[in-house]
């Protein structure tokens, strides 16, 4: 069984509920709702909330570990919500959140539009987009479809990488 289910988790300012093999938590920020699997029992006490397996199969053992990771991130995100920054590098490379869309102008023929998640809150100031949601999942999730138009390329560094994250840049051709 996983390290993480063995400890009750601290539920802090927010309210956690299971009923019908649905698991609510609402806080300050929002509400989130997950559906629990069956092999997985979820208790709430004055303590915390505890993550048991209910029976000793390997699946039920390895979904505790996934279920106490979801209800901590769960948790932490209706307190303080999620955020991502995404920056965009190159000439004539420019982001822009038209309604509910994000279009991209990434050097190809054509814009690239994409859909924001209704949960997910999207603001582009110049070449930097901030992404904040109380769901973990989907704000890293479009996070990595926004990256995954134009992914940052080794030569000359051009395209949509996550703040903080570091390219390796090649040695580009060398003149004999």
């Amino acid at each position: 069984m996983s390290r993480l289910a063995k400890k009750p988790i601290a539920v802090g300012k927010t309210d956690v509920s299971v009923a019908g093999g649905v698991l609510t938590v609402k806080g300050p920020k929002g509400t989130l709702t997950k559906r629990v699997h069956p092999l997985v029992d979820i208790a709430v006490d004055a303590t915390g909330v505890m993550i048991t397996p209910k029976d000793r199969s390997r699946l039920a053992k390895a979904l505790t570990g996934t279920f106490a990771s979801h209800v901590k991130n769960m948790v932490q995100g209706v307190e303080t919500p999620y955020m991502k920054k995404l920056i965009l590098e190159g000439v004539g490379y420019k982001m822009e959140v038209k309604g509910k869309d994000v279009v991209l102008t990434v050097g190809f023929s054509h814009t690239v539009p994409l859909a924001i998640p209704e949960d997910v809150t999207a603001t582009a100031e110049k070449n930097v987009m901030k992404l904040e949601s109380v769901n973990k999942e989907s704000v890293g999730q479009f996070a990595a479809n926004v990256r995954r138009v134009k992914p940052p390329e080794p030569y000359l560094g051009k395209g949509i990488h996550y703040e903080g994250e570091v390219v390796r840049r090649k040695q580009g051709k060398k003149a004999v």
